[in-house]
């Protein structure tokens, strides 16, 4: 199987919702020449025309890798026809719907259709890659690459191989989502939930549990974050985070805390039905902040400040040459 060095060669992304566009964006911004593909009518079109109303933002808070905006929307092309999408491409991003027999069928097309040196991965959040990959005769050159969205401005991206994909697969997938800008987690085998969302269950576990058990509101939830831990959380990992909260390091910190948690471990075993009662106090809440038809313009504000953030994080680590 060739290898992908890091070279401008081409991609084609399967499917153009809301990550295949973001996807479109991470290839084309680091120069790739994008095709992209969806079967059903108009959402290529869509898409597009997404892209067009955040690339220059993109660009005005230097997130575009050096790029005009005209630059990056000329490397992305629409197409209506899977094949064309798929001559050629080295690497096949695919993002339609979240469907076990859909992704199937898919992946058999792409397997018969794409290059035979292309890697196909999926940005599936919620299938292991070894349960749509299983009958392929390429099986070995399929994995996930999921993003965490929207994923041009959000850099981690989980790459989770099937018990069978190639280790030179991996590798390609690593060194392309490098290259692109991406910061690649590396599974060494599958598991349901990936790594980001078992670490986001873990924490809305916790955060439902306690407005149900009536021991904070979910405002007091999100402070809590926002005000807190996501100070240290936007620029440091919780094993670095408490390396540095004790004298001697992260042994002194299990030293000194292991017991405050081990202690904490058996009252939050409880599992909260997140459609039970509690919704109702978080929905009122929710709405009381932000009502439905604000919600749009709210992820627009969002996604201005992670913009904000990408780039103030990108510029300190430049100063320090991390």
């Amino acid at each position: 199987m060739a290898t992908i060095e890091a070279s401008i060669q081409p991609v084609a992304v399967v499917g153009s919702g809301l990550i295949g566009r973001a996807w479109a964006i991470c290839f084309a911004r680091a120069g790739h020449p994008v095709r992209l593909y969806d079967a059903a009518p108009g959402a290529v079109a869509a898409a597009l025309a997404f892209i067009d109303s955040v690339i220059d933002d993109l660009a005005v808070n230097g997130l575009l890798n050096g790029s005009t905006p005209q630059a990056v929307r000329g490397n992305i092309t629409a197409t209506g026809d899977l094949r064309s999408a798929l001559d050629g491409a080295v690497h096949v991003q695919e993002s339609i719907p979240e469907d076990l027999e859909t992704k199937r069928r898919v992946f058999a097309e792409l397997d018969a259709s794409a290059s035979p040196g292309a890697v196909l991965a999926s940005s599936t959040s919620a299938l292991v890659p070894s349960s749509f990959t299983a009958d392929l005769t390429g099986r070995a050159r399929c994995l996930v690459i999921h993003p965490i969205n929207p994923p041009y401005l959000i850099p981690a991206v989980e790459i989770v191989p099937a018990p069978w994909t190639a280790p030179d697969t991996v590798a390609r997938a690593q060194l392309l989502m490098t290259t692109i800008g991406q910061a690649p987690i590396m599974m060494e085998r599958e598991l349901d939930g990936f790594v980001m969302n078992r670490l986001q269950g873990a924490l809305l576990e916790e955060a439902f549990r306690l407005v149900a058990s009536g021991v904070c509101s979910p405002e007091d939830v999100d402070v809590g974050i926002r005000e807190g831990l996501a100070l240290r959380w936007s620029f440091m990992g919780p094993f670095e985070t408490i390396d540095l909260n004790a004298p001697g390091g992260v042994s002194d910190y299990v030293g000194r805390y292991q017991e405050i948690y081990s202690r904490l471990f058996p009252s939050m075993q409880m599992r909260v039905d997140w459609a039970g009662p509690v919704l109702s106090t978080i929905e009122r809440e929710r709405r009381r902040r932000v009502g439905l038809d604000d919600i749009a313009a709210r992820q627009r504000w969002r996604d201005r400040r992670l913009m904000a953030l990408l780039r103030h994080k990108r510029q300190a680590r430049s100063e320090i040459g991390d």
